[in-house]
């Protein structure tokens, strides 16, 4: 890397860093005491990710996705996914428009910078895979007609877990599309406490103001993009994924999406901890919540009661880090 080019990523690092912890502590005036999942959200916005938020109802799942969406100051829309909902209502319709016999394209909600998803396994599967375009490929195809998305794009999709009476499975290929799937868990004593002070009497997401703008989160993703990554790291994300492959409680492996995805996060989370190339513990921070939910554990590993999250973890204390000196 030349001089000229390492100044320029330092300087971007500083614009950054500072735009990166306003979003974070302009989010946390609305959601308390989860520091980590807010970062995590942020991480896989600048990292071009989408996020499934998993957990029971009145955590503050919907809270958290409209706090960002305020904060940067982006497009969005909010979808209720319901039995009923239709893919239309999801990615648009063309509609005959009186008087000059022809379609107009009606945009559905995907066309925001940030689309919450609430509740998206209360929708039929074949509502729920009219996000799976959008997701991957951030255009739309409507009667033959593509239209593209503008960045940033991210689908941020809410659900409770699947024991609760009404909720449809995703199928694997639509969460291997979420480059991340976050729990909120309950709050400890102490900011539940603060819950009740900050939204007890009036809510404090009305107060929220944006601080920061859609060129903002586009100048975050390009300079995630320029963190430096050796060959050795890439080589060790791979391992990783193989890993799971091999591994004999595991029925379905890691995709190389996940490997693509990993790696992504890996350099925006440098990035907002103030570096220009990553390390080994980049991606040991990241590797379960990229990974576990693109797993399926084995029939015999079920019925021990052995989870995705453990056998990760053990994954990560075999597969061996690269040297100090080669990353």
């Amino acid at each position: 890397m030349n001089t000229a080019s390492s100044s320029t990523i330092s300087g971007g690092l500083e614009a950054f860093q500072a735009s990166f912890e306003s979003i974070v502590a302009n989010i946390e005036e609305t959601i308390q005491g989860k520091a980590e999942v807010i970062r995590l959200t942020l991480i896989a916005l600048v990292a071009e990710g989408h996020v499934v938020l998993e957990d029971v109802p009145g955590v503050g799942k919907t809270m958290l996705a409209k706090s960002l969406a305020r904060s940067v100051g982006c497009t969005w829309a909010r979808v209720q996914f319901t039995p009923d909902l239709l893919p239309s209502d999801v990615t648009g319709v063309n509609v005959w428009k009186a008087g000059t016999d022809e379609f107009e394209f009606k945009p559905g909600a995907v066309f925001a910078n940030i689309c919450l998803s609430d509740e998206i396994n209360r929708a039929s599967p074949k509502t729920q895979s009219a996000l799976l375009e959008c997701m991957e490929e951030r255009q739309v195809t409507v009667d033959g007609t593509t239209h593209e998305l503008q960045a940033p794009f991210m689908v941020i999709a809410t659900q409770n877990p699947l024991e609760h009476e009404g909720t449809y499975p995703l199928p694997e290929s639509q969460l291997d599309r979420f480059m991340m799937r976050l729990s909120m868990g309950y709050p400890s004593r102490s900011s539940e406490l603060e819950i009740l002070d900050t939204h007890g009497g009036s809510s404090a997401f009305e107060k929220l103001e944006s601080v920061a703008g859609a060129e903002t989160i586009v100048a975050l993703i390009e300079t995630a993009r320029r963190i430096h990554v050796a060959p050795s790291l890439k080589r060790y994300i791979v391992d990783l994924s193989e890993a799971t492959r091999a591994h004999p409680e595991i029925y379905l492996g890691a995709s190389p999406r996940a490997s693509l995805y990993l790696l992504r996060a890996a350099r925006a989370a440098a990035a907002s901890r103030g570096r220009d190339y990553v390390v080994p513990d980049d991606v040991k921070d990241l590797a379960v919540s990229v990974l576990a939910h693109r797993l399926v554990l084995a029939p015999e590993a079920q019925m021990r009661g052995d989870t995705i999250e453990d056998i990760l973890e053990g994954l990560l204390g075999r597969v061996p880090i690269p040297a100090r000196e080669q990353a």
